[in-house]
C-alpha cells in the first residue's frame, strides 16, 4: 500500500499528543468490500473514564489537479464513514490534509 508523504509525520504528531496508534492501516470489511483507512488511534480520557477512538485518512493533495484530488478524498471519506458507522461506530473518522489543500 502506498503511503502519502505526510503519513509518518502525522503518525508521529498523533503519538506526541498522547494517542496510541492501534492500526496502520485500519482494515474494515463491509458487504464484501475491503477498506483500508490510513490510521486508527486511541487515547484514554481520564476525566470521562473512557476511550476516544479515531480513524484518520491522510491525503497529500500532490496531484496536478487539486479539484480531482479533493473529489477523490471526499469520495473515500464518505465510503469510509459509512463502513465505520456500520462496523465500528465507536470510531470518529477524520481527514488529514496539508495546509495548502
Amino acid at each position: 500500500m502506498a503511503r502519502d508523504i505526510f503519513h509518518y509525520n502525522f503518525k508521529s504528531a498523533l503519538e506526541k499528543e498522547g494517542w496510541i496508534v492501534t492500526d496502520d492501516p485500519l482494515r474494515v470489511s463491509y458487504e464484501d468490500i475491503e477498506y483500508s483507512i490510513d490510521l486508527a488511534a486511541e487515547r484514554l480520557m481520564i476525566a470521562e473514564k473512557g476511550e476516544e477512538k479515531i480513524a484518520v485518512e491522510i491525503k497529500t493533495f500532490g496531484q496536478q489537479s487539486i479539484i480531482n484530488a479533493f473529489h477523490e478524498a471526499i469520495g473515500q471519506f464518505i465510503n469510509y464513514r459509512i463502513a465505520l458507522r456500520l462496523t465500528k461506530p465507536e470510531r470518529v473518522l477524520y481527514l488529514a490534509v496539508p495546509d495548502h489543500a
